[in-house]
């Protein structure tokens, strides 16, 4: 764990909450201990609200509608992984026998692994070493984000892309969902006259059909 606290850049004092945020619901199952989807949902909450404040404090010339654009490409599953990939949270996760012998770990619990993490930070040390991460982890995304808000709506760019020759029908479908009702994670497809293009999951609805385009969009540029 010393490892992980320097490529992160904080000691914590309670080394047992980095533990918890480190533990996969497959591990806490089986070992009958604390899962971190408690921590991964507060730190969710703090992870928006940082951001947004970032927004609001240092662009200025972002209306309302554009800041949530930049924040939701900024904080994105996406954006969390390359976090974890960053400071190799995959090599610290505490996974349960199911997940351990699959090829390799989901991206999506890498990546709210980070929400997690941010939580057990702000309950170990208050706000401002919590900010501190996720500002000195996100800030590239967002001046990207920010200079190219209009590229960022997955669903728009690929509407165009696929209707540039002429009307098609473009479905999302819902597939499954998936977890307790307080983290839930929807599997969404896109279908374009009734081929299918690509699958992507969101802790919303929303979110997953934005990563559905976005992913389709990578499979018609190749």
């Amino acid at each position: 764990m010393k490892e992980l606290e320097t490529r992160i850049g904080y000691e914590f004092q309670n080394k047992e909450l980095l533990k918890n945020a480190l533990t996969h619901t497959s591990y806490a199952y089986e070992n009958k201990v604390k899962s971190n989807e408690r921590l991964e949902y507060l730190g969710d909450s703090i992870l928006e609200f940082v951001s947004s404040k970032y927004l609001f404090e240092n662009f200025d010339h972002l209306s309302e509608g554009e800041m949530t654009k930049v924040r939701a490409y900024s904080v994105c599953e996406d954006s969390l992984f390359k976090i974890a990939e960053k400071h190799n949270f995959s090599d610290f996760l505490y996974l349960g026998r199911s997940e351990k012998m699959s090829h390799s770990i989901k991206k999506a619990i890498i990546a709210d692994s980070v929400e997690a993490v941010i939580a057990a930070i702000y309950l170990d040390g208050g706000l401002e070493p919590v900010e501190k991460f996720i500002l000195e982890n996100i800030k590239e995304q967002v001046e990207f984000a920010s200079k190219n808000v209009g590229m960022k709506d997955y669903k728009t760019v690929l509407q165009e892309e696929l209707q540039k020759n002429g009307e098609v029908l473009i479905q999302y479908h819902l597939l499954k969902e998936e977890g307790p009702d307080h983290a839930k994670i929807f599997t969404v497809n896109v279908e374009c006259d009734g081929k299918e293009l690509a699958e992507g999951t969101g802790k919303s609805k929303k979110k997953a059909e934005m990563e559905a385009a976005r992913k389709a969009l990578e499979v018609l540029k190749q």
